[in-house]
């Protein structure tokens, strides 16, 4: 059984305390990595790779966004084997420590005229130590939320982790749009201006410190400790028993990974910052514009996580395919029509479609796993969908409109990995309010494939017998 050992006042008060702090954590925690694409796109060309040109220096900075992503899995490995071992608040605080120190040290880097090739090389340094805290930070949150949320309240608790992303984003594009005004010419932005956002983080990451460390270990994980059943080695057990899972997990949901990231990993501030195209803007009207837009996608995530405890994750998912793959084009239109309120419009509806299946996320891919293995398979499903989709995405979407002159190849880029994660969501079993609790019989000899929405009454046979 879930959730048992406290006085309902209680557990609804740790409830609300796993919500603010999951949702804080992660908030940080992208504010992180979207200082750093915007910081990709906007500035590492000239301050570290300037030698190369500017069309190299560009594809290369945008290229170390990417890199962070192929040392995801490491840290969800490292994260899923002890956030299954010894719990998973103990490696949340390690993660965001991690990160904000990594973001910190990138404000403070000396460039390469004060100490050459080293400079660009500890950005990447400092950037996998980003992509090993990002690989185990997700999956802790959305397990600590889920975990402590009620069956049918699942996706909205694991929302909360999930709103990091865009309040992530509006933080961060927000900070840059302001260090434009404080510091307009590109002299003072490309020397002093963008490092502020990153020595910001130092101050946040003591924020969220202080608010996790009140924080419980998940009822799940107490459970599971108290019953003996804590696997010596799960990631082991994990791609012994289910490695398909994992990597059609991460396929279904790759998309969405890589749509955000057309929008916040720094390929469309460059494009319409960039002379010579009948859509460019200044660096802060475009930031402007996302920043204001994401004020809105946190009520479509919420929204979309509410109405997925009612109908099932998958179909939610396929909706959200649909919409993506129906706003992409329009988009790329708004990106060229030179207006801002057009602009707006074809952000906003195009991030309204990744919203409706960001708000369900974490519930979906907790529910796929059995809670001896769930951290390391919802880490590494998640990681492996970073990759898979939005790792290299900017780089992607920059190389294929400069070899091709046109914005129709991205969208084709992006319509192509919709119509994968649609097929892989059609063959994943919708487990929406499934027993999590340790030694739960549904995921018992049953395929991940093809399975009917019958979570609920999984549930309510393993309630019976216990």
């Amino acid at each position: 059984m879930e959730n048992t050992g406290t006085a309902p006042a209680d557990r609804r008060r740790q409830q609300r305390r796993v919500v603010l702090a999951t949702g804080v954590g992660t908030t940080i925690e992208w504010f992180d990595f979207f200082i750093y694409a915007q910081a990709a796109a906007l500035v590492f060309g000239p301050v570290f790779f300037a030698a190369l040109g500017p069309s190299a220096g560009l594809l290369v900075s945008l290229a170390t966004i990417g890199i962070s992503f192929l040392f995801r899995p490491l840290g969800a490995v490292i994260a899923g084997h002890y956030g299954d071992k010894v719990g998973r608040r103990q490696v949340l605080v390690v993660s965001l420590f991690l990160m904000g120190g990594a973001t910190t040290l990138i404000g403070i880097l000396p460039t390469p005229a004060a100490i050459g090739v080293a400079a660009p090389a500890l950005l990447l340094l400092l950037r996998i130590v980003q992509g090993l805290s990002a690989g185990a930070e997700w999956g802790g949150a959305a397990l600590m939320a889920v975990e402590s949320a009620p069956a049918d309240r699942r996706a909205r608790y694991g929302s909360a982790p999930q709103q990091g992303a865009p309040l992530g984003l509006i933080l961060a594009t927000g900070c840059f749009a302001l260090m434009t005004v404080v510091a307009p010419d590109d002299e003072a932005f490309l020397s002093w201006g963008w490092r502020v956002p990153f020595l910001f983080s130092a101050v946040l990451v003591f924020v969220g410190y202080f608010i996790r460390r009140r924080v419980e270990e998940s009822p799940t994980f107490v459970e599971m400790s108290r019953g003996g059943q804590v696997r010596k080695a799960p990631v082991g057990v994990l791609f012994r028993t289910r490695p398909a899972l994992v990597i059609v997990a991460a396929l279904a949901f790759a998309a969405n990974s890589a749509a955000s990231y057309i929008v916040a990993g720094g390929f469309l501030q460059n494009y319409l910052t960039s002379p010579g195209h009948p859509g460019q803007l200044s660096r802060t009207t475009v930031l402007l514009v996302v920043t204001l837009s994401g004020l809105s996608w946190l009520v479509v995530l919420h929204f979309a996580a509410v109405v997925s405890d009612r109908i099932g994750r998958r179909t939610t998912f396929v909706i959200g395919w649909i919409a993506l793959a129906a706003t992409t084009f329009p988009l790329l239109l708004a990106m060229d029509s030179g207006s801002v309120v057009v602009l707006f419009v074809g952000v906003t509806a195009y991030m309204w479609a990744v919203m409706i299946n960001s708000g369900p996320l974490a519930a979906y891919l907790a529910e796929q796993f059995p809670a001896e293995i769930r951290y390391s398979g919802v880490a590494l499903a998640y990681a492996f969908g970073s990759i898979f989709g939005g790792a290299f995405a900017p780089m992607i979407a920059t190389a294929l409109y400069t070899g091709t002159g046109s914005l129709y190849s991205v969208g084709w880029y992006v319509v192509g990995i919709v119509a994968v994660s649609l097929t892989c969501t059609l063959l994943l079993r919708d487990r929406s309010g499934v027993d999590l609790g340790p030694g739960s019989r549904a995921y018992d000899g049953s395929s991940f494939v093809f399975g009917r929405r019958a979570g609920h009454a999984e549930h309510d046979r393993s309630t019976v017998a216990s």
